[in-house]
């Protein structure tokens, strides 16, 4: 089961900064189990929308050239307000440190002004090609799908590819 946890980049601040928003819907296959009779967004589903959004970020900043960005770890997450169907998650992204192929984000999400989930999070980025060359066919592959979502979620408003001299 695939999760797409953007439904919409609404800014973006190139090198630091991004807000996306989450629709939730009873469309949302997880919500049959979470929970019966009463369905919630699960807290951990929060989190990864918060990984997705700076994982945009991380796209438009390394210009598209990583195919794989990966969670590391979560610190001082915090639940607030459940988010229900019919609720819209706004998510606000910043950026802490980036280097290296890691990156430390700050990530708070609310609805209706009122905050659901907020923390921090690091990320790793690399392509297969890293640790495979024989893998850079897939990379290219992983990185035109990723830029066919971007730009269904309204990201290309967003992104200024880099002037390489």
């Amino acid at each position: 089961m695939k999760f797409s946890l953007v439904d919409r980049i609404i800014e973006c601040n190139a090198k630091d900064s991004i807000k996306t928003v989450k629709n939730l819907t009873l469309g949302e296959e997880y919500l049959d189990d979470h929970f019966p009779g009463y369905p919630v967004m699960p807290g951990v589903l929060m989190i990864e929308a918060m990984v997705q959004s700076a994982g945009w970020l991380v796209r438009i900043i390394t210009g598209f050239s990583v195919s794989l960005i990966t969670l590391c770890s979560v610190s001082n997450i915090k639940y607030g307000k459940f988010i229900v169907p019919g609720d819209t998650l706004e998510l606000d992204i910043k950026l802490k440190s980036l280097e290296n192929g890691a990156a430390s984000f700050r990530g708070k999400g609310t609805v209706n002004g009122v905050t659901a989930v907020s923390g921090q999070f690091d990320i790793v980025y690399r392509n297969l090609a890293d640790n495979d060359k024989a893998l850079a066919p897939n990379d290219k592959k992983l990185i035109l799908t990723a830029r066919k979502s971007f730009s269904a979620i309204g990201g290309e408003a967003f992104y200024v590819p880099p002037v390489h001299l």
